[in-house]
């Protein structure tokens, strides 16, 4: 059996001059497949790819209702808000011909910004990625948790998205018993002793009941950003079978908690905070490398520099989003944030 021999050509082209290649952030769309068609120039194809790119973006950090007000923006207005793109040209050595193209494309958060300002849209930046769920059958008065439960063994199966990472919970005795002892009313069960190790992470019990003919109730109980959030849904599944009725639920449930875990992460663009904060001054902490390292982070707008002398220098830092989101993202770039004697002090580990 043959294998095809592939040679990788990777090109960036910048749409915005003066511009370094950032590190990963909100507004960078990955893996953007495009099928590499002879009959399409290079520029039509890649204009394809950033339309696809943006419309995945939309997707990615908007609630439904702001995704709506850009449905009349044209393409020439999509393309001005690129910052640049990468191609990764898929030769197939063997045949002579170019498999697909995978872009990626970088849109410039500067004037992503003040496309959301001027429409009054608000944006989710989720941080934290990992979401802990139990998904619990009930039916004919039983209860599945890990055996004979399809909802536990074809959650990450069904309706898959970047956004969230759902981790299922691994089986545990521990979690049975205090199911089973709730077993007459689920609701009120402390979803805390189900989730303690991972108390400070977000996570969710979806209580299936497929009690009922035609229609299935969803009951979902979780904590998102540390706020206990309940939502309770219905699935009506008239003309459908077990398998579609089954993907559904998968579906419909996850769609609810992408939009809930939005809801509690929203960014709204008008109303920015700001942060004061000293900087000693020494090899380690330099002004150069400490702005660079801030501004590197999608929260913040701006750096601002109040007083300056060799010792110290006094930040003003404006940002957008809660004060505890952006300490997480300072600690991701290595810089720690101190209230010492009701001043902040920041520097670099």
């Amino acid at each position: 059996m043959k294998f095809k021999k592939l040679i990788i050509i990777i090109l960036i082209v910048f749409l915005k001059t003066e511009t370094l290649l950032s590190n990963n952030n909100l507004f960078d769309v990955d893996n953007i497949q495009i099928e590499n068609n002879a009959k399409s120039t290079d520029n039509e194809l890649a204009n394809k790819a950033i339309k696809k790119g943006f419309n995945q973006l939309v997707k990615k950090i908007l609630l439904k209702q702001d995704a709506n007000k850009l449905s009349d923006l044209n393409f020439s207005s999509i393309k001005k808000l690129v910052k640049y793109y990468k191609i990764s040209k898929i030769f197939d050595e063997e045949n002579n011909n170019e498999e697909f193209l995978n872009f990626t494309v970088s849109f410039d958060k500067d004037k992503i910004h003040k496309l959301f300002y001027k429409k009054n849209i608000l944006y989710s930046d989720v941080s934290d990625k990992e979401f802990y769920i139990l998904p619990v059958l009930i039916k004919n008065d039983d209860i599945f948790i890990f055996n004979k439960n399809f909802f536990f063994k074809n959650w990450n199966n069904i309706y898959q998205i970047d956004l969230i990472e759902f981790i299922i919970l691994l089986e545990n005795i521990e979690i049975v018993q205090n199911i089973n002892n709730k077993k007459d009313n689920l609701i009120s069960i402390d979803i805390d002793d189900l989730f303690k190790e991972f108390f400070n992470k977000n996570f969710a019990m979806i209580l299936i009941d497929y009690t009922k003919i035609n229609n299935k109730k969803i009951y979902i109980k979780s904590q998102i950003e540390g706020k206990k959030i309940s939502k309770s849904l219905t699935l009506a599944t008239n003309n459908l079978n077990s398998k579609e009725i089954n993907e559904k639920v998968i579906t419909l449930s996850k769609k609810e908690i992408i939009n809930l875990v939005k809801l509690q992460n929203l960014v709204d663009i008008r109303t920015p905070s700001f942060l004061n904060a000293k900087l000693n001054l020494g090899k380690k902490n330099n002004l150069v490398k400490i702005k660079s390292k801030i501004k590197n982070i999608d929260l913040v707008e701006n750096v601002y520099v109040q007083q300056f002398n060799k010792n110290y220098v006094n930040l003003r830092i404006k940002y957008l989003g809660k004060f505890e989101k952006l300490t997480n993202q300072l600690k991701e770039e290595n810089i720690k944030l101190q209230l010492v004697d009701d001043q902040w002090l920041i520097k670099i580990l």
